[in-house]
Formats: structure tokens, C-alpha cells, sequence
């Protein structure tokens, strides 16, 4: 077994609590997906119901306004789950895109592929509501960072979170994600690093 399939099956073990053995089946629908930077993941439009796990990379959601302008929705990176909520959770098209923003390597599910499987399977039901649950919970968590925190807050969590992030990731998607503009976003790392000075 790969290493990124060990993996996943201890998280999804600690996680659901299904056990490593009760997954084989589970994984042998799976398939490994390389993509290059900058290489699109999803489509808008897409009804394929894609559900993978990220080994290696960073991947981002965005969607391009009528004015031309790209709003991003979220970023994810190693040990994240990436899919789209429109074809998963709604059976509709995707309206977002899905793009790899560096080298990336996924480990992929076909969403109707595994109901099917639940059918003769009905043990891997926990799996099913594991991966719905985690992906409506990060939308949650996404939406009440909005109502709750400020702009610099957000980005401090971000940071908490993944620091090397902003290493990896050009500031305009940073800014898009936290709803603000790339200028606010230098305006607040200015004030950070003067609050940081100051309590040196």
C-alpha cells in the first residue's frame, strides 16, 4: 500500500473510527492524481463528483465574476479533503474552479462510485457522513470567520494555522480569501509587524 494510502486510512481511522482492515474495498476504487501548477482540477460546469485527498500541494476554489474578477473561496493544502460541495452535496455543475497552485499530487475517489459500493457495503456508511460532515463543518467554520472576526483576525488564524502558506501562495488569493484587497493585506502585516516590534 502507498504511503499516501497508510496515511489516509489512519486518519480516517482516528477520525470515524472505522477500522484500517474494514477499508480495503474503500481503496481499491482510489487512484492517484498528479497535477501541475496551475493545472485546473475541476471546471466550471463540471458534474463529475470528484472527492480526493491532498498528499502534496495546494489547491484553490475560486469563481470569476462578470466584471472579470476572480473571488477566491478557500484554499486547501496536505491532509485536506478537496471536492466540489455543488456536484457532492447539490448534484449540480460546479460553478467554482479548482486549481492547483503548485506541483500537486491527490489521491482520488469517484463520489458515485463509493455509493455504490455502500450498497453491498452498508459498513462504510460512517465514511460517507465523515466526509460530508468535514466538508460542511470548514464551510461553516469559513462563514463564521466572516461574522466573528475582523480581517486581521482571519489572517492571523490563517497563519496559526499554516504559516508557510504565505510563502507559497500569491497575496491576491490571501486577500481574496479573507475578503479583503491585496493593499489592506499589506496594510495589515505592516500593523503586525509594528505590534510585534513594539512588544519586543
Amino acid at each position: 500500500m502507498s504511503t499516501s494510502k497508510t496515511t489516509l486510512q489512519q486518519l480516517l481511522f482516528e477520525l470515524s473510527g472505522v477500522l484500517p482492515a474494514d477499508t480495503t474495498a474503500l481503496f481499491a476504487m482510489t487512484r492517484m492524481v498528479k497535477l501541475e501548477a496551475n493545472e485546473i482540477y475541476i471546471r466550471e460546469g463540471d458534474t463529475e463528483r470528484r472527492l480526493a485527498y491532498i498528499e502534496q500541494g495546494i489547491m484553490r476554489a475560486y469563481i470569476i465574476k462578470d466584471n472579470g474578477d476572480e473571488a477566491t473561496l478557500f484554499l486547501r493544502w496536505e491532509h485536506q479533503f478537496i471536492a466540489s460541495h455543488d456536484t457532492i452535496i447539490n448534484r449540480q455543475p460546479s460553478r467554482f474552479i479548482y486549481r492547483a497552485l503548485e506541483p500537486t499530487t491527490l489521491l482520488e475517489m469517484d463520489y458515485d462510485v463509493l455509493e455504490e459500493v455502500l450498497k453491498t457495503h452498508p459498513e462504510y456508511e460512517p465514511l460517507r457522513n465523515f466526509f460530508l460532515m468535514r466538508m460542511l463543518s470548514e464551510s461553516l467554520k469559513m462563514m463564521e470567520s466572516f461574522v466573528t472576526l475582523s480581517p486581521e483576525e482571519r489572517y492571523r488564524a490563517l497563519l496559526t494555522e499554516r504559516f508557510d502558506l504565505v510563502n507559497r501562495v500569491p497575496d491576491k488569493y490571501i486577500a481574496s480569501m479573507l475578503g479583503i484587497t491585496p493593499v489592506s493585506l499589506s496594510r495589515i502585516r505592516k500593523r503586525m509587524h509594528t505590534k510585534g516590534k513594539a512588544g519586543n
